[in-house]
């Protein structure tokens, strides 16, 4: 008996002295999507290396993000590897492997979710948005507003509302747009601490053409 006695104290030390998984066994309120403008992120020439910029794309996936009411959980434990099948599949949404990787530590992570579940749930999350026509191909700068960019958004996708929807932007330029859902992937409001990070009027770079074509 005094043997089980042991053996059950040991385990239990074992389990306090293992790396708290913390976040990712605790609930979060809801999911914002990441969606990054790729010329721009490709624009000042200092990615040499990364997959996206070898190619012309438009709106990639820049991930998918378990939200707090305020804030948000991070690193959650310490997840396993992305399988390469799994960066194959994708790729097409997020063109990098680097990106996908990341994506998995920092925010999939604290989602709970398996890394399978998690990537299905993003694919998910990017066929409930519809990209307006004005923003799938540019071929020229389309000068704009905050309330233009949101409003096409909004016309495009029904249920979405201003407060559902945030722009960031690196100086002038339009870099992200992010929109949030609830987890049955319905839109919802942001939390307050969610907010648009651009001046009231912004440019929006055209597409870029990338070194493959």
């Amino acid at each position: 008996m005094m043997q089980w006695w042991r053996q059950w104290l040991l385990l239990v030390a074992l389990a306090l002295a293992l790396p708290s998984a913390c976040h990712a066994a605790e609930p979060f309120d809801y999911w914002m999507l990441s969606l990054s403008w790729s010329p721009e992120y490709c624009a000042s020439g200092k990615r040499p290396d990364d997959q996206q910029c070898e190619r012309s794309y438009h709106f990639v996936v820049h991930g998918l993000w378990p939200q707090y009411n305020t804030g948000y959980p991070e690193q959650c434990g310490r997840p396993g590897p992305v399988p390469d099948d799994l960066i194959e599949r994708m790729l097409p949404l997020m063109p990098s492997e680097k990106l996908i990787r990341h994506e998995w530590r920092k925010h999939g992570s604290c989602s709970g979710m398996a890394v399978g579940e998690y990537f299905l749930q993003t694919e998910r999350a990017r066929r409930r948005i519809v990209i307006p026509d004005a923003l799938t191909v540019l071929d020229r700068p389309l000068n704009g507003s905050i309330a233009d960019i949101e409003r096409a958004f909004i016309d495009a996708n029904p249920g979405m509302n201003q407060s559902g929807i945030a722009l960031s932007c690196s100086g002038r330029w339009l870099s992200e747009v992010r929109i949030c859902f609830d987890k049955e992937f319905r839109f919802r409001d942001c939390g307050l601490d969610v907010r648009d990070r651009c001046r009231a009027q912004l440019i929006v770079r055209p597409s870029n053409p990338g070194r493959g074509r």
